[in-house]
């Protein structure tokens, strides 16, 4: 079922050639045809794997900002029967512009008016979005103003944990949770640099749910020894941006699942949830990594890996079996190193049974694209598509996702953030609920 809001369209359209405009964007000649295609806006999708159809990074050309018409997100419900769940709970991941990054790559807002920018003004439009969405965790990027956000957001009831990049760079990642619902039992970060895999890094906490939560569960006595030990691994991780290099973006990835593999074993194989900007596109070999487990690296171009860029073919070196077998791309033994941790190693695996929450939920073909992931979660003068996720292991399941903004409303406001919007990504909001 869907709580739906009527959304007003803008009156005229930006030009932004992306795969998203066109799945929504098909001619109409003529009425019979134009029934047919509102029809389909609200069909349930299914999910099949397509490459073909993955957001892509796209250079856009933005004219001026019009005025902002647009309503709230919508909130879309699973259709399974909710005698499976147990306790629920608000899961948020938000890439929120870091101050000096704004500052430094100025020329990617330039359709925003520069009071739109303001650290200020953009801090009280998170904390109130944070909190209109009931959050219980939240994961943020790309912070660089930790103290200031973390003081607001305690009075908000709010606790949470920083990890800054090492190097010159000052934002980082930070994880919040509700104190009267969860009490973090254990953190732990990873430092990419120290395995020379660039300076992002990533954090993870180990929450176990309060006591007092077994007053809302049902009188049955089998249920409260279950509730006592409510516990999750969360994941947060901000991916380097630099499309060329997938051999270190894989190398950051594997060691990220690989640390929250670990972490769930260690505290009785918990459930584990996954969140963060992976700066990959849906159906990428990054993307298809988390989701089906596997990677063969030399059947991809490292350059490729995340779906930022198309590569032409000419800068491509490979090798081909005169039996008729795939082609296979060449990577040095140090790029082999960096992304597998073993130079005789081509294979990339993880333990961790992964699903994307969106996927989990079927929403509108209006904010997503043929596979079941958002059409887009961050814009700017530079980009317009998706690179942020939350995953789950199989001992939960989405019981509700937050739909993203539909493309037209997207380019009606020329960019982000915007006089609604605190940030040039949009959170992506998850109730998750432990399966009894």
């Amino acid at each position: 079922m869907e709580e739906t809001i009527d959304v007003l369209r803008p009156k005229r359209k930006h030009s932004l050639n992306t795969e998203a405009e066109q799945q929504q964007s098909q001619p109409e000649p003529h009425k019979k045809r134009r029934r047919r295609t509102v029809e389909s806006e609200t069909e349930p999708l299914t999910r099949q794997p397509d490459p073909s159809s993955s957001n892509r990074f796209q250079l856009l050309s933005c004219t001026s900002p019009k005025k902002e018409t647009q309503s709230s997100r919508e909130w879309v419900c699973n259709s399974s029967t909710s005698s499976a769940y147990g306790e629920k709970f608000v899961v948020v991941s938000y890439n929120i512009l870091g101050v000096e990054n704004a500052s430094n790559h100025s020329d990617m807002y330039n359709n925003v008016p520069p009071r739109y920018m303001k650290w200020k003004r953009r801090r009280r439009l998170i904390r109130k979005e944070v909190n209109s969405y009931n959050a219980s965790i939240v994961c943020f990027q790309e912070v660089d103003r930790f103290d200031d956000l973390a003081h607001k957001l305690r009075k908000d009831g709010f606790e949470g944990v920083y990890k800054a990049r090492t190097g010159e760079v000052s934002d980082g990642c930070a994880i919040f949770w509700k104190q009267d619902m969860f009490s973090l039992l254990h953190q732990e970060s990873i430092e990419f640099q120290s395995f020379g895999l660039r300076h992002n890094v990533a954090q993870f906490c180990v929450l176990k749910l309060q006591d007092q939560l077994e007053s809302d569960v049902p009188p049955d006595t089998s249920m409260r020894p279950c509730t006592r030990s409510r516990s999750l691994v969360i994941g947060n991780i901000h991916v380097l941006f630099n499309p060329s290099r997938g051999d270190i973006k894989l190398g950051q990835v594997r060691l990220f699942l690989e640390k929250a593999y670990k972490l769930s074993l260690e505290w009785g194989s918990i459930p584990v949830i996954i969140a963060g900007d992976l700066n990959s596109t849906p159906q990428s070999p990054i993307y298809q990594f988390l989701a089906s487990s596997q990677l063969d690296i030399q059947r991809h171009d490292r350059r490729r890996v995340s779906g930022q860029i198309e590569f032409e073919s000419h800068y491509r070196t490979f090798t081909y079996n005169r039996y008729g077998k795939p082609f296979f791309y060449r990577w040095s033994a140090e790029e082999v190193r960096l992304a597998t941790g073993c130079e005789e190693v081509t294979h990339l695996q993880h333990h961790l049974k992964l699903g994307s929450a969106y996927l989990g939920v079927p929403g509108s073909r209006r904010t997503r694209d043929r596979c079941g992931e958002p059409l887009a979660t961050s814009y700017h003068s530079k980009f317009l598509g998706t690179v942020d996720y939350i995953w789950h292991t199989e001992e939960l399941v989405p019981v509700r996702v937050l739909e993203t903004l539909p493309i037209d409303i997207l380019k009606g406001m020329g960019g982000l953030p915007s006089k609604r919007w605190g940030s040039d990504h949009l959170a992506l909001v998850c109730e998750l609920a432990f399966l009894r």
